[in-house]
């Protein structure tokens, strides 16, 4: 069928849309809005639910509007209609009304609830969850979750690196369903006790309790999924868990130190139901966001720091909320020891012996090796001279860490690699410094293998 005029002006709106935001943003936000109609002056959008309308009236209007007034003129302002029986198809040319099915969250009955097997940390809660820009979206996505479980977002996938704070969010989500609906029944596990579970299970021949046990879940949260890799018979049994709860309406939530896209030796279709719902990233925490979280962290602890010191901690560690945390507990300890209050002198001491020369203690092989490993390959293809993407990117990663966290010359590195030119360290090293302003999968990478460089 023929597209309409609002069609197509919905159309050239996405089209620059897409090229402002990012692929999950748009995904998430975009992919089932559509004009209902134009009249007066006013469009009038499609829109799946509440959440959505209040995201983008307040992320995305000025944009949406400013596209429309350059397309159309006469268009002075936008509102939103909630129909929750409305997606659409992006396809080539057709965006397609289906009628999407409530899914009703089963109630269970209370004597079926045990919180003392649901896993979950009653420390991990919201109220002390630091929302930054670096976590707003995995933040508002786990709230809505929290307020609908099993409907808004299923599943909700949650990704970042080590350290950022994804078990927090996943387990105050957890906290927060327990506490609004206390007669489902809740669970938290991670990967490796799934896998665990599964493989003892398997030795005393009782899989079938095992599959049974988490098809009754009302909430399955499942932490670290990076780890299922490789893991075949763990993939099965996770989808046909993931299958059985989906369809009776149960919310399922994940966490993953990367994308589903980059988890590598995973089934499709298992990937593709990780993919299949919401995906947020969290990121690095900004300086401000930094300072944040250590002021929650030292009232949490009931412990005095000096504002100076807490902005010189936020300075010098940067991308692990965790590694924040232990530096508190540091300044804490000494503080408790001298029986005063550090002096930033003296803060700045204590970090260089404990924390900041500990960080420099990195060798040549260890880079190597953490380098092929995070990209599962064998340590002997970074130094050969093949011109496969998939050694040549890890080759230039490597050359870059032992530049900037080895500080190795440029020659030095060219010889370790086989005898290379300088010049051609030169070009790598500029290419992923280049690559690091404009591309976040690079930067996302670069991070974690960092994290496990410094574990």
């Amino acid at each position: 069928m023929p597209q309409t005029n609002t069609e197509k002006l919905w159309d050239e709106v996405l089209n620059e849309i897409e090229l402002l935001v990012s692929k999950a943003n748009f995904v998430t936000w975009f992919q089932k809005t559509s004009i209902k109609e134009s009249r007066n002056g006013i469009v009038f959008i499609n829109v799946p639910n509440s959440f959505t309308k209040e995201w983008l009236k307040n992320k995305y209007e000025k944009s949406i509007i400013k596209i429309l007034r350059e397309i159309d003129p006469s268009i002075r302002a936008i509102d939103y209609v909630i129909c929750s029986q409305h997606s659409t198809d992006y396809g080539k040319n057709s965006r397609q009304k289906t009628i999407k099915e409530e899914r009703v969250v089963p109630q269970m009955e209370l004597k079926d609830f045990y919180s003392s097997k649901d896993s979950l940390n009653p420390r991990y809660v919201f109220d002390n969850f630091v929302v930054g820009s670096f976590n707003e979206l995995a933040h508002a996505a786990a709230m809505a979750v929290a307020k609908s479980p099993g409907i808004i977002y299923n599943p909700l996938f949650i990704y970042g690196g080590v350290g950022l704070g994804k078990t927090h969010l996943l387990q105050a989500t957890g906290n927060k369903i327990r506490e609004d609906f206390p007669n489902l029944k809740t669970k938290y596990t991670t990967t490796e006790k799934f896998t665990n579970e599964l493989v003892s299970s398997i030795q005393n021949n009782t899989t079938f309790e095992f599959k049974e046990n988490y098809k009754k879940y009302d909430l399955l949260i499942i932490d670290d999924v990076q780890f299922i890799s490789r893991k075949n018979k763990s993939q099965e049994e996770l989808f046909h868990v993931f299958n059985t709860l989906y369809e009776n309406g149960k919310q399922i939530i994940f966490s993953s130190d990367r994308s589903p896209k980059s988890i590598p030796d995973i089934e499709e279709r298992l990937r593709s139901r990780f993919e299949g719902g919401m995906m947020a990233d969290i990121t690095e925490p900004e300086f401000e966001a930094r300072i944040a979280i250590l002021k929650t962290k030292t009232k949490e602890k009931n412990i005095n720091i000096a504002d100076e010191s807490m902005e010189y901690i936020a300075s010098v560690l940067k991308t692990n909320i965790r590694e924040l945390e232990g530096a508190l507990n540091m300044l804490s300890a000494q503080t408790k020891l001298l029986g005063k209050n550090l002096t930033i002198q003296e803060t700045k001491d204590l970090f260089n012996k404990n924390i900041l020369y500990s960080k420099k203690k990195i060798t040549f092989g260890k880079i190597i090796k953490t380098v092929a490993d995070f990209y599962e390959i064998d340590e002997q293809y970074l130094f050969e001279k093949s011109r496969k993407k998939e050694f040549v990117l890890p080759r230039q990663i490597a050359m870059f860490l032992l530049r900037e966290d080895f500080n190795g010359s440029y020659p030095f590195i060219g010889q370790k690699f086989g005898g290379r030119d300088h010049t051609t360290v030169i070009h790598a090293y500029e290419k992923i410094s280049n690559g690091l302003k404009k591309d976040q999968r690079l930067k996302n990478d670069i991070q974690k293998i960092r994290d496990f460089l410094y574990v």
